[in-house]
């Protein structure tokens, strides 16, 4: 027997009904899309979304129902140094695998997800899969990949990704180059640029195990993204560039 208009007592019936199924932070950002869809229909329920009665339902959700915000710890340069002093001088194909990949995220900035295949398989896409014709290499300076598909690619254009050699500690450039070399002896007839030695293309789930080898739990995929930009921060670049 509610009423159909989104009038301040059924927003707040919403908050409460919503907030003892998922985050309320999650519930505010909901009723802004609520808002958005119906203006159009209701005129007056943005102004109904900033009533007393609703900002404090939500209010009292959040401070009810909210659970701590659980950030993922940065890597830093020494956590590279360290992966690469016990894998650094492995014959495994798996290990060079996920040292490069380590590498490259960092100093590249770029998301696991940007790297590795999610873990559910109806989420996978080879079009978002970089490519090995895609590779080119600067002697040992450097070497550059098109990232064919990312969160921010609004225009489908895919974005060119290079990364230079570092002068102390853990060399992204050469531990590309030494996981080229296998990678192309092992299946020199795939496409894909990351493959690992069985030749499927390395998952989420793969990567974070190995992770977790040298790191506790609170270090994830997105510690390198991160840790790459504290790191470039901290050398002084500005804020703007490392955007």
């Amino acid at each position: 027997n509610f009423s159909f208009e989104p009038t301040p007592d059924t927003l707040s019936l919403y908050v409460t009904f919503q907030s003892h199924h998922i985050e309320p932070r999650s519930v505010d950002a909901y009723l802004s899309g609520i808002c958005s869809e119906l203006e159009h229909f209701y005129p007056e329920v943005r102004a109904n979304r900033r009533s007393p009665l609703v900002a404090r339902t939500l209010k009292g959700c959040k401070r009810l129902y909210s659970k701590p915000v659980r950030r993922k710890r940065a890597l830093t340069r020494d956590d590279l140094n360290l992966v690469v002093a016990s894998l650094g001088r492995s014959d495994s194909y798996d290990d060079i695998l996920f040292v490069a990949l380590l590498l490259t995220g960092f100093h590249a900035l770029l998301r696991l997800g940007e790297l590795v295949w999610p873990d559910q398989r109806d989420l996978r896409s080879y079009a978002k899969l970089i490519r090995r014709t895609s590779v080119s290499m600067k002697a040992s300076e450097s070497f550059q990949f098109l990232l064919h598909s990312h969160k921010t690619d609004r225009q489908f254009a895919g974005d060119s990704v290079l990364v230079h050699r570092t002068v102390s500690g853990a060399d992204p450039v050469r531990a590309f180059q030494t996981y080229l070399t296998v990678r192309d002896v092992r299946h020199p007839c795939r496409s894909e640029l990351w493959l690992k030695h069985d030749g499927s293309v390395p998952t989420r789930g793969w990567f974070t195990r190995r992770l977790h080898v040298f790191f506790p739990a609170e270090v994830s995929g997105h510690s390198m993204r991160a840790g790459g930009a504290t790191a470039l921060a901290l050398d002084g670049v500005s804020h703007d560039s490392i955007q």
